[in-house]
């Protein structure tokens, strides 16, 4: 039996606008346990879990595995009560920052990323994005690891979203060169941008670093517009890295990135360049 620490579920954050969620689950599950006539420690025990996790999952303090409710339905003979929490509970164990920048990035129609320290979130594999929290400090648990990978992947349904969003990336050189977790995570980053870059609805650019003219020192920008004409952005060097949505400082970010795609290669050879740097690896 394991200890629940991991496979389990994560801890409620503080505060977290899912905890009377996370708590109704709990309270259904206590409900349909003793309804089967189950202890704690004999669900527990069927399950494979410590006895402890199993009442932090009742009191509504931990965000249980949508895997577990679908073990615990059968073995409750819940009727798939348990199971209709599933998709709730894999969106609630992604950090609350992570579903905020998700849900927007559901919403928008169009997209203008530049990166210009790592790759974007939504253009990195498992491994990349596993490799930049190992590096995190000070250091994350296990468990904060495998929450946050997770989160960033989901975000990627994105690119199956209908209709379709425009994505726009403009990422810097050194970004495609530096061999986070080694050369074989960083080959298999490459392919991954390649065979994103092929999609009709992306356009992806690479920043060459010896431009002598850049429009992007200030840093990060990100803008989102959405299909009511309205849209937020975001750069690091600009409104204190506060999130903007006022046309005004709308028009500078998107000034600043017109002129970051217009100095970087185009998608073509930003293609090529692409091929270049993983025929060198």
């Amino acid at each position: 039996m394991n200890d629940g620490v991991d496979e389990a579920g994560w801890d409620v954050e503080p505060g977290d606008e899912i905890e009377p969620v996370v708590q109704a689950v709990g309270r259904l599950l206590r409900v349909c346990r003793e309804a089967a006539g189950m202890s704690v420690s004999e669900l527990a025990e069927a399950l494979g879990y410590g006895e402890d996790m199993i009442r932090k999952i009742e009191r509504g303090a931990r965000i249980p595995r949508p895997e577990l409710l679908d073990r615990a339905d059968q073995l409750l003979k819940a009727q798939g009560h348990l199971r209709a929490f599933m998709e709730d509970m894999r969106k609630a164990r992604y950090p609350k920052k992570v579903r905020e920048l998700a849900e927007l990035e559901g919403r928008a129609v169009e997209m203008l990323l530049y990166g210009s320290h790592n790759i974007h979130g939504l253009l990195q594999t498992p491994e990349y994005a596993r490799t930049l929290f190992e590096m995190t400090q000070p250091a994350l648990s296990e468990d904060v690891m495998e929450r946050e990978t997770a989160a960033r992947m989901a975000r990627k349904a994105v690119f199956e979203c209908e209709p379709t969003p425009t994505l726009s990336f403009v990422q810097e050189q050194v970004t495609l060169e530096r061999p986070y977790g080694g050369k074989m995570v960083l080959r298999r980053q490459l392919e991954h941008l390649l065979e994103v870059a092929q999609l009709r609805n992306v356009t992806l650019q690479v920043m060459p670093t010896d431009r002598e003219e850049h429009a992007g020192t200030q840093g990060l920008i990100q803008v989102l517009k959405f299909a009511d004409g309205t849209a937020i952005g975001r750069s690091d060097g600009a409104f204190n890295g506060r999130p903007v949505s006022h046309p005004k400082d709308l028009r500078i970010l998107e000034l600043r990135y017109g002129m970051i795609r217009a100095q970087a290669l185009t998608p073509r050879e930003s293609q090529a360049f692409i091929e270049r740097t993983l025929g060198r690896l």
